[in-house]
Protein backbone atom coordinates (compact mmCIF):
# COMPACT_ATOMS: atom_id res chain seq x y z
CA UNK A 1 0.00 0.00 0.00
CA UNK A 2 1.18 3.49 -0.82
CA UNK A 3 2.30 5.39 2.24
CA UNK A 4 1.02 8.93 2.17
CA UNK A 5 3.02 11.90 3.40
CA UNK A 6 2.60 12.14 7.18
CA UNK A 7 -0.25 14.38 8.22
CA UNK A 8 0.39 17.34 10.46
CA UNK A 9 1.00 16.30 14.04
CA UNK A 10 0.62 18.32 17.16
CA UNK A 11 2.85 21.24 18.08
CA UNK A 12 4.59 20.07 21.21
CA UNK A 13 4.02 21.86 24.51
CA UNK A 14 7.36 22.09 26.25
CA UNK A 15 7.51 22.37 30.04
CA UNK A 16 10.45 24.38 31.31
CA UNK A 17 12.00 24.19 34.73
CA UNK A 18 10.24 26.39 37.24
CA UNK A 19 12.10 29.47 38.35
CA UNK A 20 11.55 32.97 39.67
CA UNK A 21 9.89 34.20 36.45
CA UNK A 22 7.46 31.27 36.56
CA UNK A 23 6.52 31.97 40.17
CA UNK A 24 5.86 35.67 39.47
CA UNK A 25 3.75 34.82 36.43
CA UNK A 26 1.77 32.27 38.45
CA UNK A 27 1.11 34.78 41.26
CA UNK A 28 0.03 37.45 38.79
CA UNK A 29 -2.35 34.99 37.16
CA UNK A 30 -3.82 33.96 40.53
CA UNK A 31 -4.26 37.64 41.54
CA UNK A 32 -6.03 38.43 38.27
CA UNK A 33 -8.38 35.46 38.75
CA UNK A 34 -9.16 36.55 42.32
CA UNK A 35 -10.00 40.13 41.19
CA UNK A 36 -12.29 38.78 38.48
CA UNK A 37 -14.16 36.54 40.88
CA UNK A 38 -14.57 39.39 43.34
CA UNK A 39 -15.93 41.67 40.64
CA UNK A 40 -18.44 39.00 39.64
CA UNK A 41 -19.58 38.63 43.24
CA UNK A 42 -18.24 35.12 43.66
CA UNK A 43 -18.22 34.15 47.30
CA UNK A 44 -16.47 30.79 46.91
CA UNK A 45 -12.82 30.36 47.71
CA UNK A 46 -10.37 30.69 44.84
CA UNK A 47 -9.30 27.34 43.41
CA UNK A 48 -5.64 26.49 43.69
CA UNK A 49 -3.52 27.30 40.67
CA UNK A 50 -2.42 24.23 38.66
CA UNK A 51 0.83 22.86 40.02
CA UNK A 52 3.69 22.05 37.70
CA UNK A 53 3.36 18.46 36.55
CA UNK A 54 -0.34 18.36 37.47
CA UNK A 55 -3.06 16.28 35.84
CA UNK A 56 -2.79 16.13 32.07
CA UNK A 57 -5.92 17.36 30.28
CA UNK A 58 -4.92 17.16 26.59
CA UNK A 59 -5.54 14.41 24.09
CA UNK A 60 -3.44 11.30 24.61
CA UNK A 61 -0.27 10.28 22.85
CA UNK A 62 -1.16 6.96 21.25
CA UNK A 63 1.55 4.27 21.14
CA UNK A 64 1.11 1.01 19.21
CA UNK A 65 3.14 -1.92 20.53
CA UNK A 66 4.26 -5.13 18.86
CA UNK A 67 5.54 -8.21 20.70
CA UNK A 68 5.40 -8.61 24.47
CA UNK A 69 7.00 -5.48 25.94
CA UNK A 70 8.17 -5.62 29.55
CA UNK A 71 5.70 -3.98 31.97
CA UNK A 72 8.68 -2.10 33.43
CA UNK A 73 8.81 -0.14 30.19
CA UNK A 74 5.07 0.16 29.60
CA UNK A 75 4.54 1.51 33.10
CA UNK A 76 6.85 4.41 32.29
CA UNK A 77 4.06 5.93 30.18
CA UNK A 78 1.81 8.09 32.39
CA UNK A 79 -1.79 6.87 32.22
CA UNK A 80 -4.13 9.42 30.73
CA UNK A 81 -1.34 11.23 28.98
CA UNK A 82 -0.48 8.10 26.98
CA UNK A 83 -2.61 5.33 25.55
CA UNK A 84 -0.51 2.22 24.90
CA UNK A 85 -1.73 -1.01 23.35
CA UNK A 86 -0.93 -3.69 20.82
CA UNK A 87 -4.55 -3.62 19.65
CA UNK A 88 -5.57 -0.74 17.39
CA UNK A 89 -9.13 -1.03 18.66
CA UNK A 90 -8.00 -0.19 22.20
CA UNK A 91 -6.32 3.06 21.15
CA UNK A 92 -8.50 6.20 21.14
CA UNK A 93 -6.98 7.25 17.82
CA UNK A 94 -4.31 6.49 15.25
CA UNK A 95 -0.85 5.86 16.75
CA UNK A 96 1.79 8.57 16.90
CA UNK A 97 4.52 6.10 17.85
CA UNK A 98 5.38 2.44 17.57
CA UNK A 99 7.30 0.28 20.02
CA UNK A 100 8.59 -3.18 19.18
CA UNK A 101 11.17 -5.88 19.81
CA UNK A 102 11.61 -8.58 17.15
CA UNK A 103 8.53 -7.94 15.00
CA UNK A 104 9.54 -7.48 11.36
CA UNK A 105 7.87 -4.18 10.61
CA UNK A 106 6.42 -3.57 7.15
CA UNK A 107 5.97 -0.12 5.62
CA UNK A 108 2.29 -0.91 5.12
CA UNK A 109 1.90 -1.25 8.91
CA UNK A 110 3.00 2.35 9.53
CA UNK A 111 0.12 4.85 9.23
CA UNK A 112 0.77 8.45 8.25
CA UNK A 113 0.17 9.62 11.83
CA UNK A 114 3.29 7.87 13.17
CA UNK A 115 6.06 10.26 14.22
CA UNK A 116 8.60 7.83 15.68
CA UNK A 117 9.48 4.14 16.01
CA UNK A 118 11.54 2.66 18.83
CA UNK A 119 13.00 -0.82 19.15
CA UNK A 120 13.62 -2.33 22.58
CA UNK A 121 17.10 -3.49 21.64
CA UNK A 122 20.16 -2.43 19.74
CA UNK A 123 19.73 -3.87 16.24
CA UNK A 124 17.17 -2.41 13.82
CA UNK A 125 17.39 -4.99 11.01
CA UNK A 126 13.68 -5.72 11.45
CA UNK A 127 12.70 -2.12 10.68
CA UNK A 128 12.75 -0.58 7.16
CA UNK A 129 14.98 2.29 8.26
CA UNK A 130 15.64 3.69 4.78
CA UNK A 131 11.94 3.95 4.01
CA UNK A 132 11.23 5.52 7.40
CA UNK A 133 13.89 8.18 6.71
CA UNK A 134 12.18 9.03 3.44
CA UNK A 135 8.90 9.44 5.32
CA UNK A 136 10.49 11.67 7.95
CA UNK A 137 10.16 9.14 10.76
CA UNK A 138 13.07 8.73 13.20
CA UNK A 139 13.92 5.17 14.28
CA UNK A 140 15.27 4.81 17.80
CA UNK A 141 17.04 1.94 19.56
CA UNK A 142 18.34 1.26 23.07
CA UNK A 143 22.13 0.90 22.86
CA UNK A 144 23.74 -0.34 26.04
CA UNK A 145 20.54 -1.53 27.70
CA UNK A 146 21.47 -5.15 27.05
CA UNK A 147 25.25 -4.66 27.34
CA UNK A 148 25.73 -6.62 30.54
CA UNK A 149 23.61 -9.54 29.34
CA UNK A 150 25.63 -9.87 26.13
CA UNK A 151 28.92 -9.48 28.02
CA UNK A 152 28.05 -12.34 30.34
CA UNK A 153 27.19 -14.61 27.41
CA UNK A 154 30.48 -13.72 25.72
CA UNK A 155 32.35 -14.76 28.87
CA UNK A 156 30.36 -18.00 28.90
CA UNK A 157 31.22 -18.57 25.24
CA UNK A 158 34.93 -18.14 25.85
CA UNK A 159 34.67 -21.19 28.10
CA UNK A 160 32.38 -23.08 25.73
CA UNK A 161 34.94 -22.62 22.97
CA UNK A 162 37.91 -23.71 25.07
CA UNK A 163 36.79 -26.56 27.31
CA UNK A 164 34.62 -29.00 25.33
CA UNK A 165 31.73 -28.45 27.72
CA UNK A 166 28.88 -28.93 25.26
CA UNK A 167 30.57 -31.85 23.51
CA UNK A 168 31.29 -33.56 26.84
CA UNK A 169 27.74 -33.17 28.04
CA UNK A 170 26.37 -34.57 24.80
CA UNK A 171 28.75 -37.54 24.98
CA UNK A 172 27.74 -38.42 28.54
CA UNK A 173 23.99 -38.24 27.88
CA UNK A 174 23.69 -39.43 24.29
CA UNK A 175 26.57 -41.90 24.05
CA UNK A 176 27.73 -43.27 27.41
CA UNK A 177 24.28 -43.38 29.00
CA UNK A 178 22.81 -45.13 25.95
CA UNK A 179 25.65 -47.60 25.43
CA UNK A 180 25.78 -48.55 29.11
CA UNK A 181 21.98 -48.90 29.32
CA UNK A 182 21.72 -46.51 32.26
CA UNK A 183 23.95 -48.64 34.50
CA UNK A 184 25.34 -45.93 36.79
CA UNK A 185 28.37 -47.97 37.93
CA UNK A 186 29.45 -48.57 34.35
CA UNK A 187 28.62 -44.97 33.42
CA UNK A 188 30.93 -43.64 36.16
CA UNK A 189 33.82 -45.79 34.96
CA UNK A 190 33.21 -44.82 31.36
CA UNK A 191 33.09 -41.12 32.18
CA UNK A 192 36.54 -41.25 33.76
CA UNK A 193 37.84 -43.23 30.81
CA UNK A 194 36.41 -40.93 28.11
CA UNK A 195 37.10 -37.56 29.71
CA UNK A 196 40.44 -37.33 27.89
CA UNK A 197 38.46 -36.91 24.67
CA UNK A 198 37.39 -33.46 25.80
CA UNK A 199 40.54 -31.89 27.16
CA UNK A 200 40.67 -28.15 26.62
CA UNK A 201 42.76 -25.08 27.23
CA UNK A 202 42.55 -22.30 29.79
CA UNK A 203 41.75 -18.75 28.75
CA UNK A 204 44.10 -17.14 31.27
CA UNK A 205 47.11 -15.75 29.45
CA UNK A 206 45.42 -16.04 26.05
CA UNK A 207 44.77 -13.01 23.84
CA UNK A 208 41.25 -11.79 23.14
CA UNK A 209 40.69 -9.52 20.16
CA UNK A 210 37.66 -7.24 20.60
CA UNK A 211 36.29 -5.59 17.46
CA UNK A 212 34.06 -2.70 18.52
CA UNK A 213 34.65 -1.00 21.87
CA UNK A 214 31.25 0.53 22.60
CA UNK A 215 28.87 -0.29 25.44
CA UNK A 216 29.22 -4.07 25.03
CA UNK A 217 32.80 -4.25 23.78
CA UNK A 218 34.16 -2.16 26.65
CA UNK A 219 32.45 -4.42 29.21
CA UNK A 220 33.89 -7.49 27.49
CA UNK A 221 37.36 -5.93 27.66
CA UNK A 222 37.15 -5.37 31.41
CA UNK A 223 35.68 -8.84 32.06
CA UNK A 224 38.43 -10.53 30.03
CA UNK A 225 41.14 -8.63 31.87
CA UNK A 226 39.58 -9.77 35.13
CA UNK A 227 39.93 -13.36 33.91
CA UNK A 228 43.63 -12.89 33.28
CA UNK A 229 43.47 -12.55 29.50
CA UNK A 230 45.48 -10.20 27.34
CA UNK A 231 43.22 -7.90 25.32
CA UNK A 232 43.73 -6.09 22.04
CA UNK A 233 40.92 -3.89 20.76
CA UNK A 234 40.02 -2.25 17.49
CA UNK A 235 37.51 0.55 16.93
CA UNK A 236 38.21 3.23 14.29
CA UNK A 237 35.23 5.34 15.40
CA UNK A 238 35.70 5.14 19.16
CA UNK A 239 33.72 7.87 20.91
CA UNK A 240 35.02 9.86 23.85
CA UNK A 241 32.28 8.42 26.06
CA UNK A 242 33.28 4.87 25.15
CA UNK A 243 36.96 5.64 25.66
CA UNK A 244 36.29 6.59 29.28
CA UNK A 245 34.97 3.07 29.91
CA UNK A 246 38.18 1.40 28.74
CA UNK A 247 40.99 0.42 31.13
CA UNK A 248 43.70 2.58 29.58
CA UNK A 249 47.12 0.97 29.32
CA UNK A 250 45.87 -2.39 30.65
CA UNK A 251 44.87 -3.29 27.08
CA UNK A 252 46.41 -2.82 23.65
CA UNK A 253 44.77 -1.01 20.78
CA UNK A 254 45.29 -2.25 17.24
CA UNK A 255 45.94 0.25 14.47
CA UNK A 256 44.16 -2.02 11.99
CA UNK A 257 42.31 -5.33 11.87
CA UNK A 258 45.29 -7.20 10.42
CA UNK A 259 47.22 -6.57 13.63
CA UNK A 260 44.35 -7.92 15.71
CA UNK A 261 43.89 -10.97 13.48
CA UNK A 262 47.57 -11.91 13.80
CA UNK A 263 47.64 -11.75 17.61
CA UNK A 264 44.26 -13.01 18.80
CA UNK A 265 43.49 -16.50 20.13
CA UNK A 266 39.84 -15.48 20.43
CA UNK A 267 38.00 -12.81 18.42
CA UNK A 268 34.68 -11.34 19.53
CA UNK A 269 32.68 -8.88 17.43
CA UNK A 270 30.59 -6.00 18.76
CA UNK A 271 29.86 -3.72 15.80
CA UNK A 272 26.53 -2.97 14.07
CA UNK A 273 25.67 -4.63 10.79
CA UNK A 274 25.94 -2.08 8.00
CA UNK A 275 25.49 -3.40 4.49
CA UNK A 276 28.57 -2.67 2.41
CA UNK A 277 30.60 -1.75 5.50
CA UNK A 278 30.55 -4.58 8.04
CA UNK A 279 28.99 -7.23 5.80
CA UNK A 280 31.38 -10.23 5.94
CA UNK A 281 33.87 -8.21 7.95
CA UNK A 282 35.53 -11.54 8.65
CA UNK A 283 35.80 -13.34 5.31
CA UNK A 284 38.25 -15.76 3.71
CA UNK A 285 40.98 -13.09 3.42
CA UNK A 286 40.60 -12.14 7.08
CA UNK A 287 40.63 -15.76 8.22
CA UNK A 288 43.86 -16.36 6.32
CA UNK A 289 45.49 -13.72 8.53
CA UNK A 290 44.29 -15.34 11.78
CA UNK A 291 45.91 -18.08 13.83
CA UNK A 292 44.72 -21.55 12.70
CA UNK A 293 43.29 -22.26 16.16
CA UNK A 294 41.47 -18.93 16.53
CA UNK A 295 38.04 -19.11 18.17
CA UNK A 296 35.37 -16.78 16.77
CA UNK A 297 32.55 -15.34 18.87
CA UNK A 298 29.69 -13.53 17.13
CA UNK A 299 27.02 -11.85 19.22
CA UNK A 300 26.54 -8.89 16.88
CA UNK A 301 24.87 -10.04 13.65
CA UNK A 302 25.20 -13.24 11.63
CA UNK A 303 26.07 -11.48 8.38
CA UNK A 304 29.24 -9.97 9.82
CA UNK A 305 31.06 -13.32 9.54
CA UNK A 306 31.12 -15.21 6.23
CA UNK A 307 29.88 -18.65 7.23
CA UNK A 308 30.87 -20.22 3.92
CA UNK A 309 34.46 -19.02 4.42
CA UNK A 310 34.55 -20.49 7.94
CA UNK A 311 33.19 -23.79 6.63
CA UNK A 312 35.81 -23.87 3.86
CA UNK A 313 38.51 -23.28 6.47
CA UNK A 314 37.23 -26.18 8.56
CA UNK A 315 36.96 -28.52 5.58
CA UNK A 316 40.50 -27.68 4.45
CA UNK A 317 41.92 -28.12 7.95
CA UNK A 318 43.13 -24.53 8.02
CA UNK A 319 40.84 -23.61 10.91
CA UNK A 320 40.69 -25.71 14.07
CA UNK A 321 39.04 -23.39 16.58
CA UNK A 322 35.35 -23.06 17.43
CA UNK A 323 32.81 -20.62 16.07
CA UNK A 324 30.28 -19.65 18.76
CA UNK A 325 27.39 -17.65 17.38
CA UNK A 326 24.02 -16.34 18.46
CA UNK A 327 22.81 -16.70 14.87
CA UNK A 328 22.31 -19.75 12.67
CA UNK A 329 24.22 -20.09 9.40
CA UNK A 330 23.17 -22.42 6.56
CA UNK A 331 26.79 -23.29 5.76
CA UNK A 332 27.61 -24.32 9.32
CA UNK A 333 24.50 -25.94 10.75
CA UNK A 334 25.39 -29.31 12.26
CA UNK A 335 29.14 -28.78 12.04
CA UNK A 336 30.86 -30.03 15.22
CA UNK A 337 33.00 -26.90 15.53
CA UNK A 338 30.03 -24.55 15.28
CA UNK A 339 28.24 -23.85 18.57
CA UNK A 340 25.01 -22.05 17.68
CA UNK A 341 22.74 -20.49 20.30
CA UNK A 342 19.10 -19.41 19.77
CA UNK A 343 19.80 -15.65 19.90
CA UNK A 344 20.20 -15.54 23.67
CA UNK A 345 22.43 -12.46 23.89
CA UNK A 346 19.82 -10.10 25.32
CA UNK A 347 17.43 -12.77 26.59
CA UNK A 348 17.52 -11.96 30.28
CA UNK A 349 14.79 -10.44 32.41
CA UNK A 350 17.06 -7.56 33.31
CA UNK A 351 18.01 -6.75 29.70
CA UNK A 352 14.39 -6.82 28.54
CA UNK A 353 13.37 -4.53 31.39
CA UNK A 354 16.25 -2.12 30.78
CA UNK A 355 15.57 -1.99 27.04
CA UNK A 356 11.83 -1.41 27.48
CA UNK A 357 12.36 1.34 30.07
CA UNK A 358 14.97 3.08 27.92
CA UNK A 359 12.73 2.80 24.84
CA UNK A 360 9.77 4.34 26.67
CA UNK A 361 11.82 7.23 28.03
CA UNK A 362 13.37 7.90 24.63
CA UNK A 363 9.98 7.99 22.93
CA UNK A 364 8.35 10.18 25.58
CA UNK A 365 11.20 12.66 25.33
CA UNK A 366 10.76 12.79 21.57
CA UNK A 367 6.97 13.09 21.51
CA UNK A 368 6.84 15.74 24.22
CA UNK A 369 9.90 17.87 23.46
CA UNK A 370 11.16 16.80 20.03
CA UNK A 371 14.44 15.63 21.54
CA UNK A 372 16.28 13.01 19.52
CA UNK A 373 18.67 10.62 21.23
CA UNK A 374 19.73 7.14 20.17
CA UNK A 375 18.34 7.37 16.66
CA UNK A 376 19.85 5.26 13.89
CA UNK A 377 18.70 7.56 11.08
CA UNK A 378 18.25 11.06 12.57
CA UNK A 379 20.81 13.41 14.10
CA UNK A 380 21.06 13.82 17.86
CA UNK A 381 19.09 16.99 18.62
CA UNK A 382 18.57 18.57 22.04
CA UNK A 383 17.09 22.04 22.54
CA UNK A 384 16.45 23.13 26.14
CA UNK A 385 13.18 25.10 26.52
CA UNK A 386 13.42 28.89 26.25
CA UNK A 387 12.44 30.74 29.42
CA UNK A 388 10.14 33.15 27.56
CA UNK A 389 8.48 30.56 25.35
CA UNK A 390 4.74 30.01 25.50
CA UNK A 391 5.49 26.30 25.44
CA UNK A 392 4.81 25.95 21.72
CA UNK A 393 7.54 23.98 19.97
CA UNK A 394 7.49 23.19 16.27
CA UNK A 395 9.51 20.16 15.11
CA UNK A 396 10.10 19.89 11.39
CA UNK A 397 11.69 17.17 9.26
CA UNK A 398 12.92 18.51 5.96
CA UNK A 399 15.25 17.63 3.13
CA UNK A 400 18.89 18.36 3.84
CA UNK A 401 19.19 20.84 1.00
CA UNK A 402 20.33 24.42 0.68
CA UNK A 403 17.60 26.98 1.31
CA UNK A 404 15.27 24.67 3.24
CA UNK A 405 15.72 26.40 6.60
CA UNK A 406 15.30 29.84 5.05
CA UNK A 407 12.11 28.65 3.38
CA UNK A 408 10.72 27.52 6.72
CA UNK A 409 11.62 30.63 8.72
CA UNK A 410 10.34 32.93 5.96
CA UNK A 411 7.00 31.15 5.99
CA UNK A 412 6.72 31.43 9.76
CA UNK A 413 7.39 35.15 9.45
CA UNK A 414 4.44 35.52 7.10
CA UNK A 415 2.29 33.86 9.78
CA UNK A 416 3.45 36.35 12.46
CA UNK A 417 5.21 33.58 14.35
CA UNK A 418 8.12 35.01 16.32
CA UNK A 419 10.99 32.54 16.74
CA UNK A 420 12.64 32.68 20.16
CA UNK A 421 15.24 29.99 19.48
CA UNK A 422 15.91 27.16 17.10
CA UNK A 423 18.29 24.34 16.29
CA UNK A 424 18.90 22.73 12.92
CA UNK A 425 20.77 19.45 12.56
CA UNK A 426 21.25 17.00 9.72
CA UNK A 427 22.23 13.44 8.96
CA UNK A 428 22.68 12.22 5.41
CA UNK A 429 19.66 13.39 3.38
CA UNK A 430 17.52 14.31 6.41
CA UNK A 431 17.52 17.61 8.30
CA UNK A 432 15.68 18.20 11.55
CA UNK A 433 14.65 21.61 12.86
CA UNK A 434 13.25 22.42 16.30
CA UNK A 435 11.76 25.90 16.82
CA UNK A 436 10.40 27.53 19.99
CA UNK A 437 7.69 30.09 19.27
CA UNK A 438 6.96 33.11 21.44
CA UNK A 439 3.21 32.49 21.35
CA UNK A 440 1.17 29.41 20.65
CA UNK A 441 -0.68 29.48 17.29
CA UNK A 442 -4.46 29.62 17.50
CA UNK A 443 -4.71 26.57 15.24
CA UNK A 444 -1.48 24.54 15.36
CA UNK A 445 -2.79 21.92 12.93
CA UNK A 446 -3.68 24.55 10.32
CA UNK A 447 -0.22 26.10 10.69
CA UNK A 448 1.44 22.74 10.06
CA UNK A 449 -0.76 22.04 7.04
CA UNK A 450 0.04 25.46 5.59
CA UNK A 451 3.74 24.93 6.27
CA UNK A 452 3.72 21.63 4.37
CA UNK A 453 1.87 23.22 1.45
CA UNK A 454 4.09 26.32 1.27
CA UNK A 455 7.47 24.60 1.77
CA UNK A 456 8.15 21.75 -0.69
CA UNK A 457 11.28 20.69 1.18
CA UNK A 458 9.32 19.92 4.37
CA UNK A 459 8.77 16.18 4.83
CA UNK A 460 6.75 16.28 8.04
CA UNK A 461 6.12 18.47 11.09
Amino acid sequence: AEHKKPAAGRIRAVTRASGEDDEIALLEKALKMAKTRKANGEASAAPAAPAAGGAYSGSSFNVKTFNAISPVGLNKFPKGKYAVSGDDKELPGDPMAMMLRSHKLQVSEVPSTVRGIVRCGAGTNNIPVKEMSELGIPVFNTPGANANAVKELVVCSLLLASRGIIEGNKHVNDVINVEENGDYAKISVRIEKDKAMFGGTEIEGKTLGVIGLGAIGSRVVNAALGLGMNVIGYDPVLSLEAAWRLPGDKMSRADDLDELFALADYITIHVPYIKGVTHHLIDAKALAKCKPGVNLLNFARGEIIDGSAVRAGYDAGKLTGKYVSDFSDPDLMGHPRHIVLPHLGASTEEAEENSAAMAAETMMDFLETGTIRNSVNFPTTILPPHKNSSGARLCIVNKNESGALGEITTFLGTQNCNILQQINTSRDSVAYTVIDLETCPEDPGALQDSLAAACPMVISS
